[in-house]
């Protein structure tokens, strides 16, 4: 019987190691503006996303004098350890729309969860536009050049 009091002791010992190790945990606060910043600079790395846009609230702040660029079109909720990602993408002209999310879906919630620690609950991406390429016309420089001569 000695030997099974033993054991339980122990086991009560590491629960309440493992207890004080996620208390540590907890006290770390991350601001959502670095959260937001994390997930806009993964969303802009992803191959056909053109550029992120400012949502309807987030263009009325950049007007009145909030400056957030490195957030630009990204809206974060946090909920306790869970946080929701909503962000705003131009994307380029051709590229497979849904495709393009999936990928930006992944980078970002691997990006966020991966640097903060927090659980990523749901990515949400809206297409706000298409942006084109520009083709620039080859004749015109040959022109001017002909021209010059």
């Amino acid at each position: 019987m000695s030997d099974k009091k033993e054991k339980n002791t122990e086991e009560v010992v590491e629960t309440a190691q493992t207890d004080e190790k996620v208390e540590i945990a907890t006290n770390l606060n991350i601001s959502e503006d670095v959260i937001g910043i994390i997930a806009g600079l993964a969303a802009s790395e992803v191959e056909g996303i053109a550029g992120m846009t400012l949502g309807f609230v987030d263009g009325i702040n950049q007007i009145l004098g909030s400056n957030k660029k490195y957030s630009k079109g990204v809206k974060i909720e946090l909920d306790g350890k869970k946080v929701t990602v909503d962000i705003f993408v131009n994307v380029k002209y051709g590229v497979r729309i849904p495709d393009v999310a999936w990928a930006a879906q992944t980078a970002v919630k691997n990006a966020v969860e991966t640097m903060t620690g927090l659980e990523v609950v749901a990515v949400n991406i809206n297409v706000q536009g298409i942006i084109f390429d520009k083709v620039e016309d080859k004749k015109e420089p040959e022109e001017s050049a002909k021209t010059e001569e």
